[in-house]
């Protein structure tokens, strides 16, 4: 399959249907566990002299095939797919750091991953500074002696910043730390933060990637380019305690933290994916090329049209060539921008709420990628447990109003639009 194009890839990466029974689609493999041939073959599968099927919350023959399929989109050399895209950061972070860790991370997250770094990991001992990203210098200037990661958004979530991904990774070489990038909102279609430095990429698979708002789901993708041997992971080169004593960089080389995702993150924290839920979002993951480019498309030509509204006073999104980020789109995204337009209307705060709680197709829904339209007010719902100062360095200001433009008809989501304005 790596010859193929991610296209390709999309539909037919990971699954053999000679070893599936002939099926075209991909079976549910909806079983707790897996019976072994016999107990030195259990023997075997448990202490890594063979590869098999254990435990559902360890692996899984379709979650398997999902996790195949990600890494051939993405170009990476493994994926472990988990239960959310939340459970796949804090396990991918719990994973890989421990108490006295530190993490340099742009300020412009989604406000759960902002929260999870700024108040639930410093009660684990594990702190982060975050930065002005706009700034790829900012992050060299935030490394610590015990810090242990850098992490952004590709595309920010709902800041919309584009961010120099080159020059952030030039800053994680530096510090020799890995770079671990969140591309949930570009998606793999638009944008591979692997051919541009990232270490680690990681997905919320219930966005763009499901794209049918009826599976939660995350991933996390391993380049296998990092150096988990250079001094500062003990972890990956010592014996570990939990696994009898393996030396996960001496057994398993650049494949060591896809291993130890699995063996101890999936393992000791049990955010597994469910097979019917990996099911659901291979469905979706064969036709992201298709819908993420009709995102894309209402997006920029609905920002436009917003732009030239009585009623707006703002509005965002990296296509415009009004927008500040449209160079590092030109660069990053130059095959789409993805479906995430925010706006201010000239009222302010209610004004914003009340367009929220008025429109039609567009559903007040706290999610994105869907492919329905969807809107929200961040600052009093999803970025709400934000100060006002941290809210402005996410990129939320009080009359914020996020769109995640689905790919119902152009023409009907501007009148959608225009009726809620009229309200005003």
């Amino acid at each position: 399959m790596s010859t193929l194009k991610l296209a390709t890839n999309a539909l037919h990466a990971g699954h053999d249907v000679t070893t599936n029974g002939g099926t075209t689609a991909v079976p549910i493999y909806q079983t707790t566990s897996y019976v072994f041939k016999n107990s030195e073959h259990a023997a075997n599968l448990f202490s890594l002299k063979e590869l098999g099927f254990i435990y559902t919350r360890l692996n899984n023959p379709t979650n398997q095939i999902l996790q195949d399929r990600l890494t051939a989109v993405e170009g990476g050399i493994g994926a472990v797919v988990f239960a959310s895209g939340t459970g796949a950061i804090a396990t991918g972070l719990l994973t890989l750091l421990k108490a006295g860790d530190h993490i340099v991370a742009s300020s412009s997250l989604y406000g759960g991953t902002y929260n999870l770094l700024s108040v639930t990991l410093p009660r684990l001992g594990i702190t982060t500074t975050f930065v002005d990203a706009s700034n790829p210098d900012n992050f060299g200037a935030a490394v610590q002696e015990n810090t242990r990661a850098f992490f952004v958004e590709s595309l920010g979530n709902p800041k919309l910043d584009v961010l120099d991904l080159e020059a952030i990774a030039g800053h994680s070489k530096k510090a020799e730390v890995p770079f671990i990038v969140d591309n949930t909102v570009a998606t793999p279609v638009l944008l591979n933060p692997i051919k541009h430095g990232a270490d680690i990429v990681i997905h919320s698979l219930t966005k763009y990637i499901g794209g049918q708002g009826t599976s939660l789901g995350g991933a996390i993708i391993d380049a296998g380019t990092f150096n988990w041997a250079n001094g500062k992971f003990p972890e990956f080169t010592e014996p570990s305690a939990g696994y009898h004593g393996l030396k996960y960089y001496e057994t398993l080389g650049a494949a060591s933290y896809v291993f130890k995702l699995i063996l101890e993150g999936l393992r000791d924290y049990g955010a597994a994916l469910s097979p019917t839920n990996a099911f659901n979002i291979l469905q979706g993951l064969e036709t992201l090329p298709v819908r993420i480019k009709q995102h894309s498309e209402n997006a920029l030509a609905l920002a436009k049209w917003l732009e030239q509204q009585d009623e707006v006073a703002w509005v965002n999104y990296p296509g415009l060539e009004s927008n500040k980020y449209k160079s590092l789109a030109d660069k990053y995204l130059p095959k789409g921008q993805s479906g995430i337009v925010t706006f201010g209307p000239k009222k302010g705060f209610e004004a914003a709420k009340a367009i929220a709680d008025t429109t039609k197709i567009f559903s007040l829904v706290a999610n994105i990628g869907d492919t329905k339209s969807l809107i929200i007010h961040p600052a009093s719902t999803t970025h709400q447990q934000l100060n006002t100062e941290e809210q402005a360095s996410a990129g939320v200001t009080q009359d914020l109003i996020r769109l995640s433009v689905g790919i119902e008809d152009l023409e009907d989501l501007k009148a959608d639009l225009t009726a809620a304005f009229s309200v005003l």
